[in-house]
């Protein structure tokens, strides 16, 4: 978002639509748009700082010691804010967990985030991690959808015991989801959309958060009824049987 000027007025209805419908958490990057997304928000949410719960995403690059502290200066200049309530490590890099965990923490410290977690780590990543002194990580946001199962095998059950929520990402396949006739027969069952299952199915997780984007009013409103949709063992063994769960493990995936 905020890449594309003649698109700009839709996105800033959106995102105040989505947060007059209860939809307060804001996920963006420094990434999205070169900050352009970033300056988006600011521009469409900056009068209702206190009512959203703001996340943002440094690079890898920048997730040093030396190097975090302006990242997250310049992400908050252009949010307009004092603080983020959640700041994440993007990908890892060659910067070591350890020194990023450090940089996480000055920065929670210094009151300008309250919450600190990471993106696109694996299982693995996770256990060296916690072994670097990242008891303070609070989420990890990756890849996980009806067509990206992989996490199911080991990913989803560690956070799950370490009890640190997930956040999932592109939960729509970026769209592509939409078109399947598996998503088409079990939508017509419950009243809803090919999307609305989609995000349905992933909200079925306890201590799951899905982040759909949505740009127009009307993709706002999908997303938020897709709330209401309670789907059966059924429909469950419908799409099952469409999205089977990977016969072993595979890496995590990453867009």
């Amino acid at each position: 978002m905020g890449e594309r000027a003649e698109r700009r007025s839709d996105e800033i209805a959106a995102l105040r639509a989505g947060v007059e419908l209860g939809m307060t958490l804001v996920d963006t990057a420094e990434m999205y748009g070169d900050g352009a997304a970033e300056t988006l928000i600011c521009e469409a949410l900056g009068d209702r700082r206190d009512q959203l719960f703001l996340v943002s995403k440094a690079y890898p690059q920048n997730a040093s010691r030396s190097r975090l502290a302006g990242a997250c200066e310049a992400s908050l200049k252009r949010l307009g804010t004092d603080r983020l309530d959640l700041y994440l490590l993007h990908w890892r890099g060659s910067v070591p967990l350890a020194e990023t965990i450090e940089a996480m923490e000055a920065l929670k410290s210094a009151g300008k985030i309250r919450h600190w977690g990471v993106s696109n780590l694996d299982t693995d990543d996770m256990d060296e991690l916690v072994a670097a002194g990242g008891d303070g990580c609070v989420t990890d946001q990756i890849l996980y959808n009806l067509v990206r199962r992989g996490p199911e095998l080991d990913l989803l059950p560690w956070l799950a015991q370490h009890k640190v929520p997930v956040m999932a990402y592109s939960p729509v396949e970026q769209g592509s989801l939409t078109s399947h006739p598996a998503l088409d027969k079990v939508a017509a069952q419950v009243g809803g959309t090919p999307a609305q299952v989609a995000l349905a199915w992933t909200l079925r997780h306890d201590g799951l958060i899905a982040i759909p984007k949505a740009s127009s009013i009307a993709h706002v409103r999908e997303n938020r009824a897709a709330v209401d949709i309670v789907l059966s063992d059924a429909d469950l063994a419908t799409l099952d049987a469409a999205f089977p769960r990977p016969a072993g493990r595979r890496p995590l995936e990453m867009l």
